[in-house]
């Protein structure tokens, strides 16, 4: 997760028994309050990371294994971005509306 804030509680909630989250960044903040339980009864683990602190070869070991088995699961349908909407450029303010509200389920993307 890079969203933070209410997102936490979020991905508590959505995850399987036995997932694992991990916090890398923190869009709509790091200060958040949830309830510990569901972590628990579902024997999450919950951790977070930066790369910003690692050598630039982790960094590249890390992109290098997300081109080869992340990105082939998009061409497959397997994954899926969440698109919330899509705006002609015109209306980049709105879009900039959007995400600063917290309005947004997904991608808000501009057509060029």
């Amino acid at each position: 997760d890079i969203i933070g804030g209410d997102y936490v509680a979020r991905n508590i909630k959505a995850a399987r028994h036995d997932a694992r989250i991990i916090q890398l960044a923190f869009n709509m903040g790091s200060k958040v309050e949830i309830d510990l339980m569901p972590v628990m009864l579902k024997r999450l683990s919950y951790t977070g990371s930066t790369l910003r602190s690692r050598p630039e070869a982790f960094k590249t070991q890390v992109a290098e294994a997300l081109h080869e088995t992340v990105w082939p699961l998009f061409g497959t349908g397997k994954l899926r971005p969440v698109t919330h909407r899509i705006l002609p450029m015109e209306e980049a303010a709105e879009a900039h509306r959007l995400m600063e509200a917290g309005e947004h389920h997904g991608k808000i993307l501009l057509r060029m």
